[in-house]
């Protein structure tokens, strides 16, 4: 049985407190948060702190879940570490590409602590098969995809927590906050990315620093072309959508589901993620999925779990979309 904590106790913190309490081998010791409001809806006999060293220091977790504000997420899960914590870490993995970099170093400075990384998408049940039918050869190289992440965000989204509208807490917009995922998927289903061209935009008038829209087309180092197109200025949240065209088949990924698309027109069902209930949606339920995984890793000794090495190019990623925009030029990575 590992003792867990969650560092944070805020909107995301509640998916991370249901894969924990439908996993027996895990027991919740403790949570921390700033504003003891929340403490009301900790469990019962969960202790509570506001301050995440005490907590370290009383508690004694073997994990740690942080699920903080943006610019935390690298110095809480860094002074876990080094107390030899094992650290589950929410996306994004840091703020810029020097500092995931240094995130990616301490990891490799402390091979006995496992620090995972939530980036629960890459194992739906979707993107599992469509990464093998890729890996498979059995269609062909990648010529082309696409990722379209059609999301709305409301002004008091940015009044509720104001840190999400400033760059030096939250490091970007709909980029690191909403569509991270689908940019780790692009590259995870399709390879490096070597150039890329974007603009940047905001087109709500909310009076924030970060972005809500982004258009970028991307050259892959295998010669496959591909465009990114996320927003935060839709009227409401659709699904995302992920298509990739290798040489042989196209295959389209929306509303939970894997279609290939026929010579037709016609979709042909492959698989369907399983779906999670409520107006969160949109998180998708592979949360519970990777946490278990996670703790597997701890148990056996493995690393099978998404490690802050495999996320730094999400990092990099938003890092060239920005430079390219405020240069209106191809940028390299």
């Amino acid at each position: 049985m590992k003792k867990a904590a969650i560092i944070g106790f805020g909107t995301i913190a509640p998916v991370h407190l249901a894969a924990i309490r439908s996993n027996p081998e895990i027991e919740l010791c403790a949570v921390c948060d700033t504003n003891e409001a929340v403490k009301a809806a900790v469990p019962e006999g969960v202790a509570f702190y506001t301050d995440y060293k005490v907590l370290c220091e009383e508690a004694k977790p073997d994990c740690v879940h942080i699920c903080l504000p943006h610019y935390l997420h690298f110095p809480v899960s860094k002074y876990f570490a080094e107390r030899g914590v094992h650290v589950f870490c929410e996306k994004p993995v840091a703020l810029t590409p020097d500092e995931a970099e240094e995130f990616a170093a301490l990891e490799a400075a402390h091979p006995e602590v496992k620090i995972g990384i939530c980036l629960q998408n890459r194992l739906n049940e979707t993107t599992e098969m469509l990464k093998a039918l890729l890996d498979s050869g059995e269609y062909g190289k990648v010529i082309g995809c696409r990722g379209f992440v059609p999301w709305m965000r409301d002004k008091h989204y940015y009044e509720e927590q104001p840190w999400r509208g400033q760059m030096k807490y939250a490091g970007g917009g709909c980029m690191i906050n909403q569509s991270v995922h689908t940019l780790d998927l692009l590259y995870y289903l399709c390879g490096d990315i070597a150039r890329l061209h974007a603009t940047v935009n905001q087109l709500l008038e909310y009076g924030v620093e970060v972005e809500d829209t982004v258009v970028a087309r991307l050259e892959f180092a295998s010669g496959a072309n591909g465009v990114f197109f996320a927003t935060n200025a839709n009227y409401t949240n659709e699904s995302v959508q992920i298509r990739v065209a290798a040489e042989k088949a196209v295959f389209h990924i929306e509303n939970d589901m894997l279609v290939r698309i026929l010579p037709d027109g016609s979709r042909e069902k492959l698989c369907e993620n399983e779906k999670m209930p409520g107006a969160k949606f949109y998180f998708g339920a592979s949360h519970s999925k990777l946490i278990a995984k996670f703790y597997r890793a701890i148990e056996q000794g493995t690393d099978d779990y998404i490690h802050v090495r495999d996320a730094v190019m999400s990092i990099r990623l938003i890092d060239a979309i920005c430079r390219s925009g405020r240069a209106d030029a191809l940028v390299e990575l």
